[in-house]
């Protein structure tokens, strides 16, 4: 009787996949010579994984997209997807202005970005891998120096609501001053009107993009403008006090600016 119920144990073992070891010897049980396979390549739901840290702010410092996840960046770039994300943000961003309450002294601003927020690089970054390869300035500065930037349409419908509301939209950009009349020319040219200030770092300035940014919001502040709005694609458009009453930040995973 032992015997018998020390073999079935043994069959029932068996069954489920166990292994026994007996002295140097392994039975190995279902399933374990997977454990030879290399690890997957990381698909598409990973990649997208990353792109949300890097929008939360969890992954910082970094300098280009890794080549694993360059295909999924130009996708999302190129796609629906990202213009519905931006979609999300401007949306909330015209609610939001549309449900306030002005003082009518017309000192209300909001603070608009230019780069991948009021114009696109776009046309750029697909010769480049949408930020796949490293930062290249000479050609960056070549492109913007040619003042075909589009606009950003979901910005743009942000933008002239803001102008019919009463709100005097500002761009802050890091863009240099020697960059002032093309950058002008290029937002006139895309429907960029009336604005309040346009705001450039001046040229050969050694500081952060934060560091500048949040220097000029505080000389707004100083001066009686209240900040009611501030949208960037980058979180160096937004960190810093004061940054406003409300920020939005704009999908970007192609590049980062500190």
């Amino acid at each position: 009787m032992a015997t018998a119920r020390l073999l079935l144990l043994l069959m029932v073992a068996a069954a489920a996949g166990s292994y026994f070891c007996t002295g140097e010897e392994v039975i190995m049980g279902y399933g374990d010579e997977l454990a030879e396979e290399p690890a997957p390549k990381p698909a598409a739901p990973y990649c997208g994984s990353v792109r949300m840290a890097l929008e939360a702010h969890n992954i910082i410092g970094w300098k280009t997209v890794s080549a694993d996840c360059a295909d999924y960046v130009a996708d999302y770039m190129t796609g629906e997807r990202y213009q519905r994300d931006s979609d999300v943000v401007i949306n909330e961003a015209v609610a939001y202005a549309e449900s306030l309450k002005l003082s009518g002294k017309g000192k209300e601003i909001w603070v608009f970005d230019v780069d991948e927020t009021a114009l696109s690089t776009l046309p750029y970054q697909a010769n480049h891998g949408y930020g796949a390869q490293p930062y290249d300035r000479t050609s960056f500065l070549r492109y913007v120096a040619g003042g075909s930037a589009p606009a950003l349409q979901g910005t743009l419908r942000l933008y002239r609501r803001l102008l019919q509301l009463g709100i005097k939209p500002v761009f802050l950009t890091d863009r240099t001053e020697d960059q002032r009349a093309v950058t002008a020319h290029n937002l006139v040219q895309q429907g960029y009107c009336s604005w309040e200030k346009l705001l450039l770092q001046p040229f050969g300035l050694q500081t952060s993009t934060q560091a500048f940014k949040t220097g000029e919001r505080q000389k707004l502040v100083s001066a009686g403008y209240v900040i009611i709005g501030n949208i960037g694609d980058q979180w160096s458009d937004i960190l810093g006090s004061p940054e406003g009453c409300r920020t939005f930040k704009f999908p970007n995973p192609m590049y980062y600016v500190a």
